[in-house]
Protein backbone atom coordinates (compact mmCIF):
# COMPACT_ATOMS: atom_id res chain seq x y z
CA UNK A 1 0.00 0.00 0.00
CA UNK A 2 1.49 3.29 -0.94
CA UNK A 3 0.62 7.00 0.06
CA UNK A 4 0.66 9.77 -1.91
CA UNK A 5 3.68 10.68 -0.30
CA UNK A 6 5.68 8.03 -2.00
CA UNK A 7 9.58 9.06 -2.88
CA UNK A 8 9.57 10.55 -7.19
CA UNK A 9 12.77 9.77 -7.38
CA UNK A 10 12.57 6.59 -6.20
CA UNK A 11 9.97 5.48 -8.56
CA UNK A 12 12.09 6.42 -11.14
CA UNK A 13 14.50 4.21 -10.08
CA UNK A 14 12.68 1.08 -9.70
CA UNK A 15 12.49 1.63 -6.11
CA UNK A 16 14.35 4.36 -5.97
CA UNK A 17 17.49 5.18 -4.22
CA UNK A 18 17.51 8.26 -1.68
CA UNK A 19 21.00 8.42 0.76
CA UNK A 20 23.01 10.07 3.00
CA UNK A 21 26.96 9.21 3.74
CA UNK A 22 25.84 5.66 3.11
CA UNK A 23 29.33 4.23 3.71
CA UNK A 24 32.40 2.29 2.02
CA UNK A 25 30.69 -1.37 2.85
CA UNK A 26 27.32 -2.60 1.01
CA UNK A 27 25.27 -5.02 2.94
CA UNK A 28 21.91 -6.50 1.87
CA UNK A 29 18.49 -6.45 3.57
CA UNK A 30 16.13 -9.07 2.92
CA UNK A 31 12.32 -7.46 3.13
CA UNK A 32 9.37 -9.42 2.98
CA UNK A 33 5.99 -7.78 2.32
CA UNK A 34 2.18 -8.76 1.90
CA UNK A 35 0.81 -8.53 -1.48
CA UNK A 36 -1.01 -5.06 -2.66
CA UNK A 37 -4.15 -6.10 -3.59
CA UNK A 38 -4.69 -8.47 -6.47
CA UNK A 39 -0.94 -9.45 -6.32
CA UNK A 40 1.67 -11.92 -4.86
CA UNK A 41 3.79 -11.07 -2.36
CA UNK A 42 7.47 -10.88 -2.30
CA UNK A 43 10.43 -10.74 -0.51
CA UNK A 44 12.68 -8.24 -2.14
CA UNK A 45 16.43 -7.82 -1.78
CA UNK A 46 17.98 -4.44 -0.83
CA UNK A 47 21.54 -3.27 -1.59
CA UNK A 48 22.71 -0.54 0.73
CA UNK A 49 25.99 0.73 -0.77
CA UNK A 50 27.47 3.93 -1.37
CA UNK A 51 25.13 5.32 -3.76
CA UNK A 52 21.84 4.34 -1.41
CA UNK A 53 19.38 1.63 -1.48
CA UNK A 54 18.94 0.20 -4.58
CA UNK A 55 15.94 -2.98 -5.21
CA UNK A 56 18.20 -6.05 -7.06
CA UNK A 57 15.37 -8.12 -6.86
CA UNK A 58 12.56 -9.71 -5.35
CA UNK A 59 11.67 -13.47 -5.44
CA UNK A 60 8.05 -15.00 -5.00
CA UNK A 61 9.12 -18.56 -3.92
CA UNK A 62 7.58 -17.67 0.04
CA UNK A 63 4.28 -17.48 -0.59
CA UNK A 64 1.68 -14.97 -1.50
CA UNK A 65 1.92 -13.49 1.83
CA UNK A 66 5.10 -13.47 3.07
CA UNK A 67 6.09 -12.31 6.89
CA UNK A 68 9.12 -13.15 8.60
CA UNK A 69 12.48 -14.23 7.83
CA UNK A 70 15.27 -16.35 10.25
CA UNK A 71 18.39 -16.31 8.80
CA UNK A 72 20.75 -19.22 9.15
CA UNK A 73 24.31 -18.75 7.56
CA UNK A 74 23.63 -18.36 3.90
CA UNK A 75 20.15 -20.16 4.23
CA UNK A 76 17.07 -17.95 5.03
CA UNK A 77 13.68 -19.16 6.55
CA UNK A 78 10.55 -17.38 5.56
CA UNK A 79 6.62 -18.19 6.39
CA UNK A 80 3.77 -18.10 4.32
CA UNK A 81 0.67 -16.93 6.29
CA UNK A 82 -1.07 -17.46 2.93
CA UNK A 83 -4.57 -15.62 3.63
CA UNK A 84 -7.20 -17.00 3.73
CA UNK A 85 -5.86 -20.87 2.94
CA UNK A 86 -6.37 -22.51 5.91
CA UNK A 87 -2.71 -23.66 5.78
CA UNK A 88 0.10 -21.73 5.32
CA UNK A 89 3.80 -22.92 4.39
CA UNK A 90 7.53 -22.51 5.65
CA UNK A 91 10.29 -22.05 2.95
CA UNK A 92 14.36 -22.35 2.95
CA UNK A 93 15.77 -19.68 0.45
CA UNK A 94 19.52 -19.87 -0.91
CA UNK A 95 21.19 -16.92 -0.52
CA UNK A 96 23.65 -16.67 -3.50
CA UNK A 97 26.84 -14.65 -3.60
CA UNK A 98 25.28 -11.66 -5.50
CA UNK A 99 22.59 -11.47 -2.74
CA UNK A 100 19.24 -12.80 -4.55
CA UNK A 101 17.41 -16.20 -3.55
CA UNK A 102 16.81 -19.69 -4.73
CA UNK A 103 13.92 -21.99 -3.41
CA UNK A 104 15.13 -25.05 -2.04
CA UNK A 105 12.10 -26.88 -0.05
CA UNK A 106 9.21 -26.18 1.67
CA UNK A 107 6.11 -27.36 3.73
CA UNK A 108 2.58 -26.55 5.10
CA UNK A 109 2.22 -25.55 8.52
CA UNK A 110 -0.80 -24.66 10.39
CA UNK A 111 -2.96 -21.88 9.44
CA UNK A 112 -1.51 -18.11 9.00
CA UNK A 113 2.37 -18.90 10.45
CA UNK A 114 4.16 -15.29 11.73
CA UNK A 115 7.30 -16.28 13.16
CA UNK A 116 10.51 -19.04 13.06
CA UNK A 117 13.67 -19.49 15.38
CA UNK A 118 16.35 -22.28 14.66
CA UNK A 119 17.25 -24.24 17.39
CA UNK A 120 18.75 -27.23 18.89
CA UNK A 121 22.10 -29.08 18.62
CA UNK A 122 23.77 -27.77 15.15
CA UNK A 123 21.09 -25.86 14.63
CA UNK A 124 18.94 -28.48 13.13
CA UNK A 125 15.44 -27.90 14.43
CA UNK A 126 13.03 -24.86 13.39
CA UNK A 127 10.53 -23.99 15.13
CA UNK A 128 6.98 -22.03 14.20
CA UNK A 129 4.38 -19.82 15.61
CA UNK A 130 0.88 -20.32 13.89
CA UNK A 131 -1.39 -17.43 14.54
CA UNK A 132 -4.15 -17.88 13.37
CA UNK A 133 -3.56 -21.53 13.26
CA UNK A 134 -3.65 -21.56 16.82
CA UNK A 135 -0.74 -23.77 17.65
CA UNK A 136 2.93 -24.26 17.05
CA UNK A 137 5.20 -26.79 14.94
CA UNK A 138 8.82 -27.49 14.88
CA UNK A 139 10.92 -28.86 11.86
CA UNK A 140 14.18 -30.70 11.34
CA UNK A 141 16.11 -28.45 9.05
CA UNK A 142 19.13 -30.71 8.97
CA UNK A 143 18.97 -30.55 5.24
CA UNK A 144 17.97 -27.26 4.48
CA UNK A 145 17.05 -28.61 0.84
CA UNK A 146 14.61 -31.13 2.90
CA UNK A 147 12.87 -29.70 5.46
CA UNK A 148 10.83 -32.55 7.20
CA UNK A 149 8.21 -31.87 9.96
CA UNK A 150 8.87 -32.92 13.24
CA UNK A 151 6.17 -32.09 16.00
CA UNK A 152 3.13 -30.06 15.78
CA UNK A 153 0.70 -28.88 18.78
CA UNK A 154 -2.74 -27.03 18.21
CA UNK A 155 -3.96 -25.25 21.62
CA UNK A 156 -7.59 -25.19 22.92
CA UNK A 157 -10.20 -22.08 22.57
CA UNK A 158 -9.37 -20.05 25.88
CA UNK A 159 -11.85 -21.06 28.62
CA UNK A 160 -13.20 -17.17 28.67
CA UNK A 161 -12.91 -16.97 25.16
CA UNK A 162 -13.44 -13.44 23.88
CA UNK A 163 -13.80 -11.15 20.77
CA UNK A 164 -11.36 -11.51 17.86
CA UNK A 165 -8.13 -11.48 18.63
CA UNK A 166 -8.41 -13.54 21.61
CA UNK A 167 -11.23 -15.61 20.57
CA UNK A 168 -8.56 -18.59 20.08
CA UNK A 169 -4.89 -19.01 21.07
CA UNK A 170 -2.66 -17.00 18.69
CA UNK A 171 0.86 -17.86 18.89
CA UNK A 172 2.76 -14.56 17.54
CA UNK A 173 6.18 -15.16 17.67
CA UNK A 174 9.14 -18.21 18.62
CA UNK A 175 12.02 -17.54 20.49
CA UNK A 176 14.50 -19.16 21.88
CA UNK A 177 15.84 -18.95 25.73
CA UNK A 178 19.24 -17.86 25.94
CA UNK A 179 20.75 -21.79 26.82
CA UNK A 180 18.89 -22.74 24.03
CA UNK A 181 16.86 -25.02 26.81
CA UNK A 182 13.75 -23.78 25.94
CA UNK A 183 11.13 -22.63 23.38
CA UNK A 184 8.89 -19.84 24.37
CA UNK A 185 5.84 -18.08 22.26
CA UNK A 186 4.39 -15.16 23.30
CA UNK A 187 0.62 -16.33 22.71
CA UNK A 188 -1.40 -12.69 22.27
CA UNK A 189 -4.79 -14.77 22.13
CA UNK A 190 -4.92 -16.63 25.29
CA UNK A 191 -2.55 -14.25 27.40
CA UNK A 192 -0.13 -16.35 28.08
CA UNK A 193 3.83 -16.70 27.74
CA UNK A 194 3.99 -20.61 26.39
CA UNK A 195 7.32 -22.31 27.81
CA UNK A 196 8.57 -25.90 26.35
CA UNK A 197 11.57 -27.52 27.32
CA UNK A 198 14.06 -28.30 24.78
CA UNK A 199 15.55 -31.79 23.79
CA UNK A 200 18.31 -30.31 21.54
CA UNK A 201 19.74 -33.52 20.69
CA UNK A 202 16.54 -34.99 19.47
CA UNK A 203 14.63 -31.62 18.86
CA UNK A 204 11.70 -32.92 20.88
CA UNK A 205 10.18 -30.49 22.98
CA UNK A 206 7.71 -30.75 26.27
CA UNK A 207 5.23 -28.71 27.41
CA UNK A 208 6.69 -26.46 31.08
CA UNK A 209 4.79 -24.05 33.04
CA UNK A 210 3.32 -21.36 31.16
CA UNK A 211 4.09 -17.54 32.58
CA UNK A 212 -0.09 -16.09 32.78
CA UNK A 213 -1.05 -12.85 32.45
CA UNK A 214 -4.25 -10.73 32.92
CA UNK A 215 -6.89 -11.16 30.85
CA UNK A 216 -6.83 -8.36 27.49
CA UNK A 217 -2.88 -8.13 27.75
CA UNK A 218 -1.94 -9.41 24.76
CA UNK A 219 1.77 -10.57 24.92
CA UNK A 220 3.03 -9.98 20.85
CA UNK A 221 6.37 -10.54 21.14
CA UNK A 222 9.36 -10.85 23.42
CA UNK A 223 13.51 -10.52 24.04
CA UNK A 224 15.96 -11.78 26.23
CA UNK A 225 18.93 -9.91 27.77
CA UNK A 226 21.44 -11.37 30.03
CA UNK A 227 24.38 -10.50 32.19
CA UNK A 228 27.41 -12.39 33.69
CA UNK A 229 24.78 -13.31 36.21
CA UNK A 230 20.97 -12.72 35.23
CA UNK A 231 18.47 -13.26 32.59
CA UNK A 232 15.88 -10.96 31.92
CA UNK A 233 12.66 -11.26 29.34
CA UNK A 234 10.83 -8.35 28.43
CA UNK A 235 7.91 -8.56 26.47
CA UNK A 236 5.58 -6.23 24.85
CA UNK A 237 1.90 -6.38 24.91
CA UNK A 238 0.20 -5.58 21.75
CA UNK A 239 -3.75 -5.09 23.15
CA UNK A 240 -2.10 -3.41 26.44
CA UNK A 241 0.51 -1.38 24.48
CA UNK A 242 2.69 -2.36 27.36
CA UNK A 243 6.09 -3.44 28.22
CA UNK A 244 6.51 -5.98 30.86
CA UNK A 245 10.05 -6.87 32.50
CA UNK A 246 11.35 -10.17 34.46
CA UNK A 247 13.87 -11.82 36.17
CA UNK A 248 14.40 -15.54 34.99
CA UNK A 249 15.33 -18.12 37.15
CA UNK A 250 16.47 -21.52 35.98
CA UNK A 251 14.79 -23.66 38.68
CA UNK A 252 16.00 -27.82 39.91
CA UNK A 253 12.70 -28.99 37.94
CA UNK A 254 13.33 -27.56 34.44
CA UNK A 255 10.79 -25.20 34.57
CA UNK A 256 11.51 -21.18 34.07
CA UNK A 257 10.35 -18.81 36.86
CA UNK A 258 9.28 -15.37 36.17
CA UNK A 259 9.56 -12.26 38.73
CA UNK A 260 8.16 -9.42 37.23
CA UNK A 261 10.76 -6.30 37.84
CA UNK A 262 8.85 -3.70 35.62
CA UNK A 263 5.72 -2.71 34.03
CA UNK A 264 4.99 0.47 31.76
CA UNK A 265 3.20 1.43 28.72
CA UNK A 266 5.12 1.63 25.90
CA UNK A 267 6.03 4.99 26.35
CA UNK A 268 7.60 4.33 29.51
CA UNK A 269 4.94 5.95 32.14
CA UNK A 270 1.51 5.40 32.92
CA UNK A 271 -0.02 7.75 30.45
CA UNK A 272 -2.66 6.42 28.01
CA UNK A 273 -1.30 6.10 24.88
CA UNK A 274 -2.86 7.59 21.72
CA UNK A 275 -6.81 5.73 20.84
CA UNK A 276 -5.79 2.93 18.14
CA UNK A 277 -2.01 2.30 19.27
CA UNK A 278 -0.92 -1.06 18.49
CA UNK A 279 2.27 -2.28 20.51
CA UNK A 280 4.43 -3.99 17.99
CA UNK A 281 8.11 -4.89 17.76
CA UNK A 282 10.94 -5.21 20.29
CA UNK A 283 14.87 -5.70 20.76
CA UNK A 284 17.88 -5.51 22.47
CA UNK A 285 20.92 -4.03 21.05
CA UNK A 286 23.85 -5.56 19.90
CA UNK A 287 25.72 -4.14 23.06
CA UNK A 288 23.08 -5.40 25.12
CA UNK A 289 22.61 -1.54 26.63
CA UNK A 290 19.63 -0.70 25.18
CA UNK A 291 15.72 -2.06 24.50
CA UNK A 292 13.99 -0.37 21.50
CA UNK A 293 10.22 -1.01 20.40
CA UNK A 294 8.10 -0.11 17.68
CA UNK A 295 4.58 1.35 18.58
CA UNK A 296 2.09 1.23 15.46
CA UNK A 297 -0.87 3.77 14.48
CA UNK A 298 -0.01 6.75 16.57
CA UNK A 299 0.59 9.38 13.60
CA UNK A 300 2.02 11.20 16.79
CA UNK A 301 5.19 12.25 14.78
CA UNK A 302 6.48 13.38 11.48
CA UNK A 303 9.28 12.58 8.87
CA UNK A 304 10.29 14.37 6.03
CA UNK A 305 10.77 12.14 2.98
CA UNK A 306 13.72 11.95 0.40
CA UNK A 307 11.66 15.04 -1.78
CA UNK A 308 11.09 17.09 1.28
CA UNK A 309 7.97 15.99 1.86
CA UNK A 310 6.83 15.84 5.29
CA UNK A 311 4.34 12.90 6.38
CA UNK A 312 2.75 11.42 9.82
CA UNK A 313 5.01 9.12 11.75
CA UNK A 314 4.97 6.74 14.34
CA UNK A 315 7.84 6.32 16.91
CA UNK A 316 10.54 3.93 17.76
CA UNK A 317 10.91 4.08 21.34
CA UNK A 318 14.53 3.06 23.29
CA UNK A 319 15.36 2.18 27.47
CA UNK A 320 18.28 1.49 28.70
CA UNK A 321 18.67 -2.00 31.04
CA UNK A 322 19.56 -1.84 34.32
CA UNK A 323 21.70 -4.57 34.19
CA UNK A 324 21.11 -5.13 37.68
CA UNK A 325 17.27 -4.70 38.15
CA UNK A 326 16.22 -5.03 35.17
CA UNK A 327 14.75 -1.97 35.26
CA UNK A 328 14.26 0.56 32.14
CA UNK A 329 14.88 4.04 32.05
CA UNK A 330 13.44 6.37 28.83
CA UNK A 331 16.28 7.43 26.60
CA UNK A 332 14.04 8.42 23.27
CA UNK A 333 11.40 8.81 20.75
CA UNK A 334 12.18 9.14 17.20
CA UNK A 335 10.38 8.80 14.19
CA UNK A 336 10.19 5.97 12.64
CA UNK A 337 10.10 7.01 9.39
CA UNK A 338 6.03 6.32 8.57
CA UNK A 339 3.34 4.34 9.96
CA UNK A 340 2.81 0.88 11.37
CA UNK A 341 6.16 0.23 11.91
CA UNK A 342 5.52 -3.58 11.69
CA UNK A 343 9.63 -4.62 12.35
CA UNK A 344 12.64 -3.00 12.49
CA UNK A 345 15.91 -4.75 12.90
CA UNK A 346 19.59 -3.81 13.77
CA UNK A 347 22.57 -4.34 11.96
CA UNK A 348 25.33 -6.05 13.15
CA UNK A 349 26.99 -3.98 15.10
CA UNK A 350 24.30 -1.96 16.15
CA UNK A 351 25.23 1.76 14.19
CA UNK A 352 22.09 1.54 11.76
CA UNK A 353 18.34 0.39 12.18
CA UNK A 354 15.94 -0.37 9.39
CA UNK A 355 12.75 -0.21 9.21
CA UNK A 356 9.87 -1.80 7.76
CA UNK A 357 6.78 0.72 6.89
CA UNK A 358 3.35 -1.67 6.33
CA UNK A 359 1.38 1.12 5.58
CA UNK A 360 3.74 3.30 3.52
CA UNK A 361 5.37 0.88 1.47
CA UNK A 362 8.71 2.27 2.58
CA UNK A 363 11.62 0.78 4.48
CA UNK A 364 13.93 3.75 5.88
CA UNK A 365 17.64 3.24 7.73
CA UNK A 366 18.71 5.02 10.46
CA UNK A 367 22.03 5.88 12.32
CA UNK A 368 22.59 5.10 15.44
CA UNK A 369 24.89 6.26 18.07
CA UNK A 370 25.74 2.96 19.67
CA UNK A 371 27.25 5.07 22.94
CA UNK A 372 23.80 6.61 23.42
CA UNK A 373 21.49 4.59 21.87
CA UNK A 374 19.81 7.17 19.83
CA UNK A 375 18.41 7.37 16.31
CA UNK A 376 20.09 9.98 14.05
CA UNK A 377 19.54 10.98 10.55
CA UNK A 378 18.70 9.25 8.13
CA UNK A 379 21.16 6.72 5.75
CA UNK A 380 18.73 5.66 3.30
CA UNK A 381 15.27 4.84 2.44
CA UNK A 382 13.26 3.24 -0.54
CA UNK A 383 9.52 2.67 -1.84
CA UNK A 384 9.05 -1.41 -1.42
CA UNK A 385 6.12 -2.80 -3.47
CA UNK A 386 2.62 -4.03 -1.38
CA UNK A 387 3.36 -3.56 2.59
CA UNK A 388 6.63 -4.44 3.93
CA UNK A 389 6.40 -6.43 7.40
CA UNK A 390 9.34 -7.45 8.23
CA UNK A 391 13.60 -6.49 7.62
CA UNK A 392 16.99 -8.10 8.31
CA UNK A 393 20.02 -6.96 7.42
CA UNK A 394 22.77 -9.38 6.29
CA UNK A 395 26.21 -8.62 6.14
Amino acid sequence: MRTSHSIAAALAAGFGLACAECGASSSFLYVTSYPPEGAVGKVTTLKLGDTGLESIGASEACGPYPSWLTQAGDILYCVDEAWPSPNGSVTSLKVGSDGLLTKLSSLPTLGGPVSTIVYGDGGRGLAVADYSGAGIQTFNIADPAAIAALQTEAFAVPADKRPSPQDQSRPHQALLDPTGDFLVFPDLGADLLRVFKVDKATLQYSESTPLEFDRGTGPRHAAFYTTESKTFLYIINELQNSVTGFAVAYNDDKTLGFQQVYNATTHGGTDPVPAGTAAAEIAISPDKKFLTLSSRLERSLTYTVANGTQVPSDPLITFSIDGETGVLTHVQTAPAGGVNPRHFSFNKDGSRVAVGLQADGRVVVFERDTATGKLGKTVAEADVPGMPNFVLFKE
